[in-house]
């Protein structure tokens, strides 16, 4: 079994999408970066995915720059690459076209030693969608708290 560390996770993408399919992808970074990362200096709050020449690559995702980089630090939100089979990526590429969805980055994760991007493909949610998620939690809050109060 994989040792996984969760670093950060999107919580923004789950309120502004509905996820209909997760895809694990491994991301291109420098030496600093990864040490940044272990520190916990990365925002995936307006980051996006792209497919450009047949590549995946994640867009405005912020990594901070390492404490002690110096010269060898990376631009904080340049575009990096995320590592997956030619054929996952031609068949996201279609069902992005045809079907208008979107990839986002749901998480940023150590698998082992490995940093690893959980990506989602997402259909956004309208006003009525997020209003009617947030009426069926706040019931299920209510019904939960009933249920608490019955058994005592």
């Amino acid at each position: 079994m994989d040792n996984i560390k969760t670093i950060a996770k999107n919580k923004k993408a789950f309120h502004e999408y509905f996820v209909l399919e997760s895809y694990e992808a491994g991301i291109s970074l420098s030496g600093t970066e990864v040490k940044s990362l272990r520190a916990g200096g990365v925002n995936l709050k307006d980051a996006w995915c792209n497919i450009e020449k047949g590549e995946l690559i994640i867009k405005q995702m912020h990594i901070s720059p390492y404490d002690h980089g110096n010269i060898f630090n990376k631009l904080p939100t340049r575009d990096r690459k995320l590592l997956m089979h030619k054929r996952e990526i031609m068949r996201l590429f279609g069902t992005v076209k045809q079907q208008g969805l979107t990839l986002v980055p749901l998480s940023i994760y150590f698998k082992g030693s490995l940093v690893k991007v959980q990506v989602g493909l997402c259909k956004g949610k309208q006003l009525h969608d997020k209003r009617a998620v947030a009426a069926k939690k706040d019931a299920d809050r209510a019904i939960s708290r009933a249920i608490k109060e019955q058994q005592r």
